[in-house]
């Protein structure tokens, strides 16, 4: 049962993750739009662009799910960060999507993170030359 939550929780942040590349590499409209409010279009479109990249990468290896739902959580704190602070909740009337989508893969995220947490101490552990 816990390979099937994991899966699942996995796949749900790395489909969300991946989907918005397109948008991001591409310079579409909304997704200039959002950097440009929050200050930083475009090396924070492309800087978010790649961490959300290597960390659906790594959540999808089973070796690294740890690691990448660190980073997933990370860099979907930022986003959830203006969301609430700048952009608002709903932006460019989506509904709000883009947030509660946000939301959705910090949550699988953490929870991947609690699921794996020995998989990532022992990762952190590793590359500090086991101190």
């Amino acid at each position: 049962m816990k390979n099937i939550i994991s899966w699942v929780l996995r796949l749900t942040a790395a489909i969300i993750l991946l989907q918005t590349l397109f948008f991001k590499f591409t310079g579409a409209p909304e997704s200039i739009y959002i950097f440009e409010q929050v200050g930083m279009e475009p090396w924070g479109r492309y800087g978010s662009g790649i961490t959300e990249l290597i960390a659906s990468i790594l959540i999808l290896w089973p070796r690294t799910v740890g690691l990448g739902a660190l980073m997933g959580v990370g860099v979907i704190s930022g986003a959830i960060f203006f969301h609430l602070t700048s952009l608002g909740i709903e932006v460019q009337g989506d509904g709000g999507l883009l947030f509660y989508l946000a939301v959705v893969v910090f949550v699988s995220c953490a929870l991947l993170l609690i699921m794996y947490w020995s998989q990532l101490k022992a990762f952190l552990i590793s590359v500090s030359g086991g101190k």
